[in-house]
């Protein structure tokens, strides 16, 4: 349990750091991390748990700026949606595995949520690492759109955070308020998400052994703290390609059933 907490928190220190400054979000990161630890789907709502969190702390710090009728347009049917992607993901949780193996002395199984989780985290961190991402965006007649599918992916895995900014960027919002925006959105998308979470959350034990997801949040905090003062020098894209080929390896080791 400690190396775990050590671990964890760790992680979560330099991801909520990175997040200032680059394109990849706390639970892209972090997720994988805590699935070395954890089945994938106990993953995913933990790292919700941290990201509420600190979404609820910047929503405290920033939240009244934020645009009332992007909230609106986008945010409600990301709420709603994201029941249907967390739905979706205890759906595959309770699926058989496709495959099984050893490897090392150990079985490994090849589950589907193991697949579609590690797609999803591949993708999503190629296009994280694609320059064209930051230019990319998409009229504001299309927010209840974005707001679907951003909901669902942030049930499903996390991944919310691509989605909901190639959207708002033609929102015609400030910088401010596009970043108060996005808090929002995201704290709607974590509150239903972990509605559904809850008993998968109740049945690993999660409340019984909460000191992993109370270090991370903890590191959280922290690693946003330092980040504005110690890593505004670090070279961005060295940072992002580190970050990209780990993040793709770790999906390959999930989808494999290594992880």
């Amino acid at each position: 349990m400690h190396m775990e907490i050590l671990v964890v928190s760790l992680a979560a220190l330099f991801a909520s750091g990175l997040t200032l400054f680059s394109g990849f979000g706390l639970g892209t990161l972090l997720t994988p991390v805590f699935a070395v630890f954890f089945p994938l789907e106990i993953a995913v709502a933990q790292t919700a748990i941290v990201h509420f969190a600190g979404n609820c702390f910047k929503l405290w710090l920033i939240g009244r700026r934020a645009d009332l009728r992007s909230v609106l347009l986008f945010g409600l049917p990301a709420f709603a949606a994201a029941f249907l992607g967390a739905r979706a993901l205890l759906a595959l949780a309770d699926l058989a595995p496709l495959a099984t193996y050893a490897l090392w002395g150990r079985e490994h199984a090849v589950r589907p949520i193991g697949l579609v989780v590690a797609a999803l985290m591949a993708g999503f961190s190629i296009l994280e690492l694609r320059p064209v991402h930051k230019q990319m965006s998409i009229h504001p007649r299309w927010l209840p759109l974005g707001g679907l599918l951003s909901g669902f992916f942030g049930g499903l895995s996390g991944h919310q955070g691509a989605f909901r900014s190639a959207f708002l960027l033609k929102a015609g919002l400030s910088k401010e308020a596009f970043v108060a925006t996005g808090v929002v959105i995201a704290c709607l998308v974590d509150l239903s998400r972990l509605s559904i979470y809850a008993d998968l959350i109740s049945r690993a034990g999660v409340a019984r052994h909460p000191w992993p997801v109370v270090a991370a949040t903890l590191s959280a905090f922290l690693g946003a703290f330092l980040g504005v003062r110690l890593l505004g020098k670090t070279t961005i894209e060295t940072v992002r390609l580190f970050v990209g080929v780990m993040l793709l390896a770790l999906s390959l080791a999930i989808g494999a059933g290594l992880v």
